[in-house]
């Protein structure tokens, strides 16, 4: 069993702009320890004020009455009793010390030698043992350290090896390893001390903490840490969901993590922290789980073809089929079977192809646009003749100025074009329409009703449907437009209406 620690509280608010308000990280911490069951998260850092002291007090007594009180950590500082003290008095029990993992960092930081360093160190461990504090140690700088000064990194571990010390903690605070040297450096550590329980700590600078997790437990450590959607300090640290899924698909190992709830705490970090997941991350990412070549549907309805071990029923989540330009039958097929439409091949058809032709227009099309393309597509039958074509048309809004619009169709194979203003856009095109019309002694309907619906969600991006009401000599219809934009699905309807008028005629 691989533990893991994250430390989303503590490192991932490291993030530029990220700070989460005492409420925020009570909310993380139950997620984190009752919904997705991590073995341990590091809280804070001490001596950080009054108010954060109290944020940890509010979890401390939390976890103290849901029995999870041993899973919580601060980090603290080599200080002597300081950080010991602050974090005793927040009732935490749990010391992640901050060491100096490399030579370079306690000369050129600390100013001190690798002596006066260790035994401060010392020192700061025993009084907090004193004190009833478990203690973690975390090395600083280690990747380097373990490089470029190895010998100094294998005499403090030796020393804390001799004290009460739980866990050493390996870090790689400057992202520099890679998977190979990961390895290399985790075996060198494991053969020296192969009783010592060590964690590793990774940084994402190179795009590598995930594989350099896999890396690390491959060499055999026994805890990772992690943030949730990859928080942290500059590039962040490795992502609990990508690391949860290595582990166990990659790895063979398991973590104790509950899979199904870890969408719904990568949300929650999501909304709290103001840093959005991109959509293409690896397991709670918005388009992971949704296939959008249309082949891909049709392999996944003939048994699967396109689904590996990365299932979304696994994290919460329900796979989607993309609705675009890249969409075939078995596309559309599945996204109407989730919304309980059935469609013969002939209507599947026209549907496809108008989806198709919208997804030029639009940069995404979802389940909600779904309905409203069904019925545009069945209200109108696109495989009658269509004797009137707009050739061209130029609408204008100016500040001051009536709108205005310029309109070429084509009826019966003969261009006409005419120029007219109006209330707005479409008025203005309904009356350069109608002046063509007059010219040609051809009947116009009148427009008796006008009504736009989009949708529900809100979305900006959302279709809009115009159903246009008209009455021609005593006679009551309708015709519907669908479209991006507002008037043009209103000009849609009202080409659908010419062409109904003139085929109903002959």
């Amino acid at each position: 069993m691989i533990e893991i620690l994250d430390t989303t509280l503590r490192d991932g608010e490291q993030t530029r702009g990220v700070s989460f308000t005492a409420r925020e990280k009570l909310d993380i911490a139950k997620s984190l320890l009752t919904e997705v069951r991590v073995d341990r998260i590091e809280l804070a850092s001490a001596l950080t004020g009054e108010q954060e002291q109290e944020c940890v007090r509010r979890i401390v007594r939390w976890a103290r009455a849901n029995g999870c009180e041993n899973s919580l950590e601060v980090l603290g500082f080599v200080d002597g009793q300081r950080s010991a003290q602050w974090i005793s008095d927040s009732g935490c029990h749990v010391m992640n010390l901050l060491c100096k993992g490399s030579l370079h960092h306690v000369e050129g930081q600390l100013g001190k030698t690798a002596a006066q360093h260790i035994d401060d160190v010392r020192q700061t461990v025993l009084a907090a043992a004193d004190m009833g504090i478990t203690v973690n140690v975390y090395l600083e700088d280690w990747s380097n350290g373990i490089s470029q000064s190895c010998d100094y990194v294998m005499e403090l571990v030796k020393m804390l090896s001799t004290l009460p010390v739980k866990r050493i903690m390996l870090s790689d605070t400057l992202g520099i390893l890679n998977p190979q040297t990961t390895f290399e450096y985790c075996s060198r550590m494991l053969e020296a001390f192969p009783g010592v329980h060590f964690d590793f700590h990774a940084h994402n600078d190179y795009e590598l903490a995930v594989a350099n997790v896999f890396s690390a437990v491959s060499a055999g450590v026994k805890g990772v840490h992690t943030t949730v959607n990859g928080l942290g300090e500059r590039a962040g640290n490795a992502s609990l969901a990508s690391v949860m899924a290595v582990v166990r698909d990659q790895l063979g190992q398991e973590t104790g993590i509950v899979e199904k709830n870890i969408t719904r705490l990568s949300r929650l970090v999501e909304m709290n922290s103001g840093i959005r997941i991109p959509q293409n991350k690896p397991i709670v990412g918005q388009n992971v789980f949704t296939q959008c070549a249309g082949v891909h549907a049709d392999g996944d309805a003939k048994g699967n073809l396109y689904t590996g071990v990365l299932i979304p029923e696994r994290f919460g989540r329900v796979r989607e089929y993309a609705l675009g330009k890249n969409s075939g039958r078995a596309s559309v097929r599945k996204n109407l079977e989730a919304i309980g439409i059935e469609l013969d091949e002939e209507a599947m058809r026209k549907v496809t192809d108008r989806i198709v032709e919208l997804g030029d227009k639009k940069e995404q099309l979802t389940q909600d646009d779904l309905p409203y393309i069904v019925s545009d597509v069945l209200h109108h039958d696109s495989d009658r003749e269509q004797r009137i074509r707009i050739l061209n048309y130029s609408l204008m809004l100016a500040q001051g100025l009536r709108p205005s619009a310029t309109v070429m169709i084509e009826i019966d194979g003969k261009t006409y074009q005419d120029s007219a203003s109006g209330d707005g856009q479409y008025d203005a095109f309904v009356k350069a329409l109608r002046k063509i019309y007059a010219s040609l002694d051809k009947p116009f309907p009148v427009l008796t009703d006008y009504t736009v619906s989009i949708p529900p969600g809100g979305r900006t991006d959302a279709f809009v449907q115009t159903i246009i009401s008209w009455n021609l000599n005593g006679q009551d219809f309708r015709t519907r437009g669908l479209d991006a934009d507002q008037t043009e699905a209103a000009i849609k309807a009202t080409i659908k209406m010419l062409n109904k008028i003139e085929n109903d005629q002959d």
